[in-house]
């Protein structure tokens, strides 16, 4: 992987980050907010977990397991 790629990856790795501490906030705020749109939490949440999966695999790509 090029200085270049690695370069991308973390620029998206850090914009996925903040997303996802975005979202959270987002989040917590409905539910403290007193009536709850529980569609839109659930919706929040399943996009939460999908960036969690596209940063673990960014992550991966950084990071190869090297089996021994």
């Amino acid at each position: 992987m090029s200085a270049e790629e690695e370069e991308q990856i973390r620029q998206q790795l850090a914009a996925l980050r903040q997303e996802h501490r975005d979202l959270d906030a987002a989040i917590e705020a409905m539910i403290e907010s007193g009536p709850q749109d529980t569609v839109r939490i659930q919706r929040m949440k399943k996009r939460k977990l999908a960036l969690r999966d596209r940063i673990a695999g960014l992550e991966d790509q950084l990071l190869p397991d090297i089996i021994a």
